[in-house]
């Protein structure tokens, strides 16, 4: 199904419901084989492999894990940046020290977000970034995400296109979050690759 105008956002709401419910059907030792076989695949990309700086997130709820990349990383001496949400659903970024940095931050009525503790260094902070993880809920053929609905990494994409910054864009999922198509609008745009637990899936 093709979904375009107002279509795209009534299909994306209810799409986000669909994986957010077969997510919530995982169990704990499902979310942590998927994590640690995440970390695995993501830490072999040659992208990530010779990156100094990473953009990552700290995964929440049923989200694919994120911490041992994070930890893995930091070991390699990799500087991790993460973000923190402001007020307009912007993001900013501090240095990922190790997980006891890290705050727990309720913006509103939202879910809790886990952020970098220390000095925040600025929305523009992400253009140095060799590699930016971006999370979400499904990728398609094309490399179209489907992300959560806020908007907040919509704007580091445009961002990062008008600094001029070329970073590998790669999401991570679980196998079945990589689908034939989801809808899009004007100002999505695609990520290079899509790691899973079961491999590595390139666009372009």
């Amino acid at each position: 199904m093709t979904l375009s105008g107002h279509g795209d956002d009534f299909g994306k709401r209810a799409l986000r419901r669909e994986f957010l419910m077969v997510r919530d059907g995982l169990t704990a030792d499902e979310r942590r084989a998927a994590a640690d076989a995440l970390a695995g695949r993501a830490l072999a990309l040659p992208e990530v492999t010779g990156a100094g700086v990473v953009a990552a997130y700290v995964s929440v709820g049923t989200e694919p894990g994120t911490l041992a990349l994070l930890e893995a990383l930091r070991a390699r001496g990799v500087r991790v940046l993460l973000p923190a949400l402001l007020p307009d659903n912007d993001l900013d970024w501090g240095v990922y020290t190790g997980e006891d940095s890290l705050a727990r931050v309720r913006h509103g009525g939202r879910m809790a977000l886990y952020e970098p503790g220390g000095e925040r260094l600025g929305p523009d902070a992400v253009t140095a970034a060799d590699v930016v993880l971006l999370p979400g809920l499904a990728v398609d053929e094309r490399g179209m995400r489907l992300g959560r609905g806020g908007g907040s990494y919509d704007r580091v994409l445009a961002r990062l296109e008008r600094a001029g910054a070329r970073p590998a864009l790669l999401v991570l999922l679980y196998d079945r979050e990589v689908v034939a198509h989801v809808p899009e609008e004007p100002h999505d745009r695609p990520v290079d690759a899509v790691v899973t637990p079961s491999g590595v899936r390139r666009f372009r």
